[in-house]
C-alpha cells in the first residue's frame, strides 16, 4: 500500500496501507469520468504490449536543493511482435532531451505523461533490443505523502537532508520513464543514484558499490535481482545508520538489513529487533517463503508513514504501536503490534510477489495484506485475538461503492479494499473450515503465482479449486457488490425462517448462526425463504450470526 487518495469515510492509513478517512492508502482520488490520458495511462495498447521489458538500469542524479533529477533510464526488452512504434511512460512536468537507439536518436511525440517512440525499421517478434532516455526536470513533490505522491523533501532533527518518494497510483513515471503498467515487471534492474557527498541513499535490491563522481557527488549502484514493479523501484537519500541481521527461514539464510536516521537508531534498533524476526517467521508460516531471498529483506526509516517497497519497505511509524499510536481496531489488540512494519512487510508476499495486472483489482494487494495483521496476532497470541481485531476494523467499511474499480483507465475501487476485503477472506475461512487447509491455499497462492502479475479471476478460480468450494458468488457479492449480504429472518408461529436479501442472483452461501443464544450451527439459506431448525425461536429471541462472517442481520415482521 501500500499511493495516493481515495474518498473513504474512515481512517487515513497506507499502501501499502489502511483504510482512510477521506483518502485510502496511496491510491488516486476516484474521478467522475475518464480521459484519454486515463486511458493512456491505464489501457494495454498494442504500443505497449509490443514489448516486454527485460532490464533498466536507472541512472539519475539528485540535486538536493533545485529539487531536480537528471539521467536516463535503459530500456532493455524483447519484442512480442514484429513493431516499428512503442510508447513509455514520464510525467509532462519532465523534459525528455533524447531516445537513444544504436548510438543515434530518435523521432518522440507526446501526449499526457505518454511518449511515442518511432524506430527507423521494424524490431522483429521475438529479438531482443534496447534503447536509452535521457531526461530531467523536476518531479512532482507530494502535498500529503504517501496518498497524493509523488517527491518527499524533509530534514532531520539535525537539518540534515532527508528525501524519498512514494508513486503507488500516481506512477513510477512521476519521476523516472519507463512502461508504466503493473502487467509488465522488469526482470532485474540496476538502480544508480548520485547524492550529495556526506549523504546516505538506499534504494531496493543488494549495494554493488558506491562511486565517488569527484564533482560533490558519490554514486550508489544497488542491483534487483527478482521481477519488480515500478512503483515498488524507491530511494531514500539523508544521514543514515545502518546494522545488519540474519533470519533462518524456510529458503536457508535471509539477510536483514536496518536502515533508520543516524539520530533514531537508538529508538529503531530495539523496536525493529522486537517486531521483524517474529514477523517473518508468522508470515513464512501462513504464505510461504518470503519472496525475495535473493535480494535480501531491508526496513528503511522514510519521511512519510509508509510504503511496501520491495526488499526496502518504507517505515514512518514513529516506532510506535498500532498506527502512528492508535488502534484501528478499537480492540486493544492492533496496539500490540507496530502496524506499518508488519502491514507494508505483508505487501512482500501479497503486492511485491503477487501483482495485480491493473489497478482495478487492487483488492488483491490490499485485502490479503490487511489480513496479514489478523493472522500476525494469531501467531503473537491466538485466534481468539485475531478474530477480534479483524471483526473489530469493521467499524471502518465505507461500503460506498464495489471494490474492484473500472478496467483500463488506472483506477481502483473502494477502499474497502482493506478492511472489508480483509473480512471476506476471514469469512471464506470460516467457509473452508479447516485452518491447515486454509493455510495452504494461502501458502498455495504464493507458490502458484509466484513473482508473477494475476488477475482477480485467476485468484478466484485458485482458491474455489483449492477449497474445494464454488466462491464465486461470494467474491461477486464482497468484490463487485456494494453491500454485504443481509441475512433476513421471521418468526412466524414459533417457526424461524431465513433467507438472503442485497445479495448478487444465486447467493447462496453457508453461514453459522445460533437461535438459542450460545451454540452456532450451519444454515444454508438462499434467496427465497426456508424453515430452520430452532428450538422455540420466540423464546430465543432471534438468530445471532457467528462474528467471524462479515453479514448483516434483520428481522423482517
Amino acid at each position: 500500500m501500500k499511493r495516493t487518495c481515495i474518498l473513504l469515510r474512515m481512517l487515513a492509513v497506507l499502501a501499502p496501507l489502511f483504510y482512510a478517512a477521506q483518502s485510502n492508502a496511496q491510491l488516486l482520488k476516484p474521478k467522475e469520468s475518464h480521459t484519454r490520458a486515463d486511458s493512456l495511462r491505464g489501457k494495454i495498447t498494442p504500443l505497449r504490449s509490443c514489448y516486454d521489458i527485460n532490464y533498466y538500469h536507472l541512472d539519475v542524479r539528485m540535486d538536493l536543493d533545485e529539487k531536480r533529477v537528471s539521467g536516463s533510464n535503459l530500456f532493455a526488452f524483447t519484442a512480442t511482435q514484429d513493431f516499428n512504434r512503442l510508447q513509455f511512460d514520464l510525467f509532462p512536468e519532465l523534459k525528455v532531451e533524447k531516445v537513444i537507439y544504436q548510438d543515434k536518436e530518435l523521432r518522440f511525440t507526446r501526449e499526457a505523461a505518454a511518449v511515442f517512440v518511432t524506430f527507423p525499421k521494424p524490431i522483429k517478434k521475438g529479438s531482443k533490443d534496447r534503447f536509452t532516455v535521457v531526461y530531467s526536470g523536476s518531479p512532482k513533490i507530494a502535498k500529503n505523502a504517501p496518498w497524493d505522491g509523488g517527491f518527499i523533501y524533509k530534514t532531520d532533527k539535525s537539518g540534515n537532508p532527508w528525501a524519498s518518494v512514494a508513486c503507488q497510483g500516481l506512477g513510477a513515471s512521476v519521476w523516472w520513464p519507463n512502461k508504466d503498467h503493473q502487467s509488465d515487471e522488469v526482470d532485474s534492474m540496476l538502480i544508480s543514484i548520485a547524492v550529495p557527498k556526506g549523504l546516505q541513499e538506499i534504494s531496493n535490491g543488494r549495494l554493488r558499490g558506491i562511486t565517488d563522481l569527484k564533482n560533490g557527488y558519490v554514486q550508489y549502484n544497488w542491483f534487483v535481482g527478482n521481477p519488480i514493479n515500478n512503483y515498488n523501484v524507491t530511494f531514500y537519500i539523508g544521514r543514515y545508520a545502518h546494522w545488519q541481521d540474519s533470519y533462518e527461514g524456510e529458503k536457508g539464510r535471509l539477510d536483514l538489513d536496518f536502515w533508520s536516521l543516524a539520530e533514531d537508531s537508538t529508538r529503531a534498533r530495539p523496536h525493529w529487533d522486537r517486531d521483524v524476526k517474529p514477523m517473518l517467521k508468522c508470515f513464512e508460516h501462513w504464505f510461504g517463503p518470503y519472496p525475495f531471498y535473493e535480494d535480501g529483506y531491508k526496513l528503511v526509516q522514510a519521511p512519510h508513514l509508509g510504503m511496501e517497497h520491495q526488499s526496502a519497505v518504507a517505515y514512518g511509524n514513529q516506532f510506535r504501536n498500532g498506527y502512528l499510536g492508535r488502534d484501528l481496531s478499537g480492540t486493544g489488540h492492533g496496539l500490540k503490534f507496530d502496524f506499518i512494519t508488519v502491514h507494508e512487510s505483508g505487501h512482500e508476499w501479497f503486492g511485491n510477489n503477487i501483482t495485480a495486472r491493473d489497478i482495478a483489482d487492487m483488492w488483491i494487494h490490499e485485502s490479503f495484506t490487511n489480513y496479514s495483521e489478523t493472522l500476525f496476532l494469531e501467531c503473537l497470541e491466538s485466534r481468539e485475538t485475531g478474530s477480534a481485531y479483524v471483526q473489530g476494523i469493521r467499524k471502518g467499511i465505507a461500503n460506498d461503492v464495489p471494490i474492484i474499480g473500472p478496467y483500463d483507465v488506472n483506477k481502483e475501487g473502494s477502499g474497502d479494499m482493506y478492511p472489508k476485503g480483509a473480512n471476506m477472506i476471514h469469512t471464506i475461512r470460516q467457509l473452508v473450515a479447516d485452518d491447515e487447509k486454509f493455510r495452504q491455499m494461502l501458502r498455495g497462492l504464493g507458490k502458484t503465482f509466484y513473482h508473477r502479475t494475476v488477475t482477480t479471476a485467476e485468484i478466484e478460480n485458485f482458491m474455489s479449486k483449492q477449497s474445494g468450494i464454488d466462491l464465486s458468488k461470494i467474491f461477486d457479492q464482497y468484490l463487485r457488490h456494494t453491500k454485504p449480504p443481509v441475512l433476513e429472518y421471521k418468526i412466524q408461529n414459533n417457526q424461524l425462517s431465513c433467507r438472503w436479501s442485497g445479495v448478487v442472483a444465486g447467493f447462496n452461501m453457508p453461514v453459522k448462526v445460533a437461535t438459542d443464544g450460545n451454540t452456532f450451527t450451519w444454515i444454508k439459506p438462499t434467496t427465497d425463504w426456508k424453515l430452520v431448525r430452532a428450538s422455540n425461536p420466540a423464546k430465543a429471541g432471534g438468530v445471532l450470526v457467528d462474528p467471524n462472517f462479515y453479514v448483516l442481520t434483520q428481522e423482517v415482521r
